[in-house]
């Protein structure tokens, strides 16, 4: 049943009180509508509990701020604090910031140990993003690094060479 769309769900569960109303046993409701016993049994009682309105599908999983172990105001702090700081500005003993870094700061700050895990999915809210780094620096001259090969090594072999030194290749 989960796996239907609301609206089939909610038809499913009108069927299944009409048939109720019909004077069938939960059994046999079970077997015809393809429900367990136990669901059949569950919808009848939202039906009687609310009326119409324990038929209609209501929003699944965790409300949005449920479970929430740091507070609108350590969140932006921790925000903050990461978006203009580095962790060694903090004294933090790391040089970039990491899950685990984070966890540091926010245990420090905030006096609340979360796991790893956790201080991932807060920074996920958050618009952070794990970031791989470049493999090559930023100030990289492309055509000194040409320049470079092309011009300056050859001539540090040549020397090498001519001193009687060999390099290692």
């Amino acid at each position: 049943m989960r796996k239907l769309p609301a609206a089939a769900q909610e038809e499913r569960r009108r069927q299944v009180i009409g048939l109720r109303q019909g004077g069938l046993t939960y059994k046999a409701i079970a077997e015809q509508v393809g429900l367990s016993r136990t669901g059949v049994i569950n919808i009848g009682q939202r039906f009687a509990a609310e009326g119409a309105k324990g038929l209609v599908s209501k929003p699944r999983g965790r409300k949005l701020d449920e479970q929430r172990l740091l507070d609108a105001a350590q969140e932006a702090e921790v925000q903050g604090l990461v978006c203009r700081h580095t962790p060694d500005e903090l004294d933090l003993p790391v040089a970039l910031w990491s899950r685990a870094a984070v966890g540091r700061l926010i245990a420090r700050r905030g006096g609340v140990e979360l796991a790893v895990r956790t201080v991932g999915k807060y920074l996920a809210r958050w618009g952070f993003t794990a970031q791989k780094p470049i493999r090559r620096a930023y100030e990289q001259d492309p055509a000194a690094v040409r320049r470079w090969l092309w011009r300056d090594y050859p001539s540090i072999v040549a020397r090498q060479a001519g001193a009687g030194h060999h390099l290692l290749g």
